[in-house]
C-alpha cells in the first residue's frame, strides 16, 4: 500500500476526493444543461439543504469546476455555471449514468 505522502500528489486520489461528496456529481450533472440561478439549482436537487449546497458550490468553485456570477440586484441574484474544466466531466457523468442504468 502506498503511503499518504504519495497520495497527496496522486491525480486519481484527488479526483476521487472531489467526487466523493454526496452532492458533488448531482450538482455538476444539473449544471450540464446550462447556467442556473441558486434557487433553480436548489429546487432541482431534492433533499439537499442550503448549508450543503453552499458548501459544495464553494468547494467546486475553489476547484475551478463551477463558476459563480453575482449580479448587483435587489435581492441579490447569483448564477452558477460550469467552467470548461467542469464540462470536461460530461463523458465521466454519462458513463456513470449508463453504469447505474444497467446495474442498479
Amino acid at each position: 500500500m502506498k503511503n499518504n505522502k504519495n497520495l497527496e500528489n496522486c491525480p486519481f486520489h484527488e479526483a476521487m476526493e472531489l467526487f466523493s461528496g454526496k452532492w458533488t456529481m448531482t450538482i455538476i450533472n444539473n449544471l450540464m444543461s446550462g447556467k442556473m440561478r441558486y434557487t433553480e439549482l436548489s429546487k432541482s436537487i431534492p433533499g439537499i439543504n442550503t448549508r450543503m449546497l453552499v458548501k459544495t458550490l464553494k468547494e467546486l468553485e475553489a476547484k475551478k469546476i463551477v463558476k459563480r456570477k453575482a449580479f448587483a440586484t435587489v435581492p441579490p441574484t447569483v448564477e452558477y455555471s460550469l467552467t470548461d474544466k467542469g464540462f470536461s466531466l460530461k463523458s465521466v457523468i454519462t458513463e456513470i449514468q449508463n453504469w447505474a442504468i444497467k446495474n442498479i
